[in-house]
């Protein structure tokens, strides 16, 4: 597996976030065009609308089925960083953190762990500012 770092942490799934929105995107635009041809035609627009229905539902299940299992994973991280910290300072992580900053912080190796996450807090790090802070990048190949 590819040594994981800050130009390469993100997770892209081609035939997930590529083919199947791809996909789903051209059979909307297709069923919006079959739905609007089909107008004047009483025995085709029922079917041609039912049509449109189920891909847009298809739309709105791709976005939050992708949406929940983030935000589960969220969670998750922030539990995690939480055990982390108490195991390093005896205290949970600092309530000022954003979730955004809990997140980038799980990539900290435990040497700078501590001083980021006060970075963190003092200087009000963005995300992408603590990941670029980063020296010792602790992989995260379990993501979802």
């Amino acid at each position: 597996m590819e040594t994981q770092n800050y130009s390469n942490h993100r997770r892209y799934v081609p035939m997930y976030h590529g083919v199947l929105l791809f996909l789903l995107g051209i059979t909307f635009i297709g069923s919006l065009v079959n739905t609007y041809l089909s107008l004047g035609d009483h025995q085709r627009i029922y079917s041609a609308s039912l049509i449109t229905v189920l891909t847009f539902c298809g739309l709105i299940q791709f976005w939050y089925g992708r949406a929940f299992a983030v935000a589960v994973q969220d969670r998750a991280i922030r539990a995690e960083e939480n055990l982390r910290h108490f195991a390093m300072t005896g205290k949970l992580l600092h309530p000022k953190l954003k979730m955004g900053q809990i997140i980038a912080l799980r990539f900290a190796s435990d040497e700078e762990y501590l001083a980021l996450a006060n970075r963190a807090i003092v200087d009000n790090l963005s995300r992408e500012d603590i990941k670029k802070a980063i020296k010792n990048w602790r992989a995260d190949h379990h993501r979802a």
